[in-house]
C-alpha cells in the first residue's frame, strides 16, 4: 500500500478536524482496539486536535497535534495503527508471528503466506478473517508490519495455501519513512 509513497507528493491535502468527528474517531478506535483504552489519551488526548491528511489511493492518515501520524486507513475500511505508534505501544493489536524465512519478504512489502504462519518457528493468535493483525517475527522484539487477515487461523491452518495476511504497511516503506506531516 505505501511502497510507492513520497512524503511531499503523497499528501493532497489536511483537514482540521470537528471536535464532534474526533469524538466518533476515538470512539471507533476503543471499539476496535478495546485494550487501547489505558492508553487512548497519551495516543490522541481530548484537548488536541486532530487532523486528516488525504493521499493518493484513497488514504487517509490521521494526524495528531503534534504532526505524529498515529493511524491510517485505505477506502473507509477501518483505522490500523502505524509501527511507530505499534512500537511505542505494543500490545492493543493481536499479533501474529512468522518464521525467520518469512522476514525479508514482508520486508520488502510481501503478503505473509499461509506456510509462514504454520511452519515451526511461527505462532498464531486466534483471530476471524479480516482482522488487523501485527506481523511479529521470530526471535525479533518489535512488529515488522501491519496487516490484515484475509483467513481465520482456523482456515489458515487448515488450507496451508496461499495469502494468510495482507501485508498492509511495513518497516520502511513509505509511511515509515514519512515520520510527520506539516
Amino acid at each position: 500500500m505505501f511502497k510507492k509513497f513520497e512524503e511531499k507528493e503523497s499528501v493532497s491535502s489536511l483537514q482540521q478536524l470537528k471536535s464532534s468527528v474526533q469524538k466518533g474517531i476515538r470512539a471507533k478506535l476503543l471499539e476496535t482496539y478495546p485494550l487501547l483504552e489505558t492508553h487512548i489519551d497519551l495516543i490522541l488526548p481530548k484537548k488536541d486536535s486532530y487532523r486528516i491528511a488525504k493521499c493518493h489511493d484513497h488514504i487517509e492518515l490521521l494526524v495528531t497535534g503534534s504532526g505524529e501520524i498515529a493511524f491510517f486507513r485505505h477506502r473507509e475500511s477501518q483505522w490500523m495503527p502505524t509501527l511507530r505508534l505499534l512500537h511505542k505501544f505494543p500490545y492493543f493489536v493481536t499479533m501474529q508471528q512468522v518464521d525467520k524465512g518469512a522476514i525479508r519478504f514482508v520486508l520488502s512489502g510481501a503478503n505473509v503466506m499461509c506456510p509462514g504462519l504454520t511452519s515451526p518457528g511461527a505462532l498464531m493468535t486466534p483471530v476471524d478473517k479480516g482482522t488487523v493483525v501485527a506481523i511479529m517475527a521470530e526471535g525479533k522484539e518489535h512488529a515488522l508490519a501491519i496487516g490484515v487477515t484475509t483467513l481465520s487461523t482456523e482456515e489458515i491452518s487448515k488450507v496451508n495455501k496461499g495469502v494468510g495476511v495482507e501485508n498492509c504497511h511495513y518497516l520502511n516503506d513509505g509511511l515509515w519513512k514519512m515520520k510527520v506531516v506539516k
